[in-house]
């Protein structure tokens, strides 16, 4: 069964993460599922995409499922990991996808929100990145994600604390386009969809392409990128890191060492 709810109507799709009993975690198989209902909208030329969740939902999503990370001795970040290959195909899909967010945002989850276009929500929703409480390395195109859309003082502080920002602050910082009444939320999403459905989406495809492309014109010697890796490695081989994972699970505070 799919883990995700599809709708769409003039030209607007609408991708609702459909698996509450576990928050909507971005499992291997909800990723899939929302890469398949981007495909299909996509052959059938529907240019606009809406992501949310089932309405009145706690928790948007508590992003990467943690149980799907490796213990240990493994990039959980990699270049095909499920989350990863998501990211790409939000920014690679030719037409805007815009986050309409009631409730929390989580980790994974929080870096989806940075990659879709732009962020609708409502004074419910609040936003955590918590990979340093996992002892989680994040990797460079996903902190590139956050430095493209916030005062890099803003991200430090997302990713040292890993406390949530609440939906004004996060309006404030630009996390967020717009902050909508609850009762409002889907109503000013539609309309901003409306809007944008009337304008010349080939423009448009390939305006968003060169956001993209641009957006990631960062100079790296290999020295640098060798060095980088071979600190995250360090990270994801670290006593730490199997002690936060294996906290998560057994749902007790992490006992972190330095090693």
């Amino acid at each position: 069964m799919s883990l995700v709810k599809v709708e769409f109507s003039e030209k607007v799709g609408i991708i609702t993460l459909n698996n509450t009993q576990k928050l909507n975690a971005l499992s291997a198989q909800l990723v899939d599922d929302i890469i398949e209902a981007l495909d299909n909208f996509q052959k059938q030329k529907i240019h606009i995409i809406i992501l949310r969740a089932p309405e009145g939902s706690k928790v948007w999503s508590a992003g990467h499922d943690v149980k799907e990370l490796p213990s240990k001795m493994r990039d959980p970040l990699s270049y095909y990991d499920s989350l990863e290959v998501l990211l790409r195909a939000v920014e690679e899909y030719p037409g805007p996808v815009i986050a309409m967010v009631h409730g929390s945002v989580w980790g994974g989850a929080c870096d989806l929100i940075m990659t879709c276009d732009m962020v609708i929500a409502d004074k419910t929703a609040n936003f955590a990145m918590t990979p340093a409480k996992l002892g989680v390395p994040y990797n460079s195109t996903g902190i590139l994600h956050f430095m493209n859309r916030l005062p890099i003082n803003i991200a430090k502080e997302m990713f040292f604390t890993a406390e949530l920002v609440p939906a004004e602050r996060a309006l404030n910082v630009g996390i967020i386009n717009h902050l909508v009444a609850e009762e409002e939320l889907l109503s000013f999403t539609l309309n901003l969809a409306a809007t944008i459905s009337t304008r010349s989406m080939l423009s448009i495809a390939v305006i968003k392409e060169q956001f993209r492309v641009l957006s990631k014109a960062y100079a790296i010697t290999p020295s640098a990128f060798e060095r980088v890796q071979g600190m995250r490695r360090k990270v994801y081989d670290s006593h730490d890191y199997e002690e936060a994972i294996t906290a998560f699970l057994e749902k007790r505070p992490a006992n972190f060492k330095g090693e």
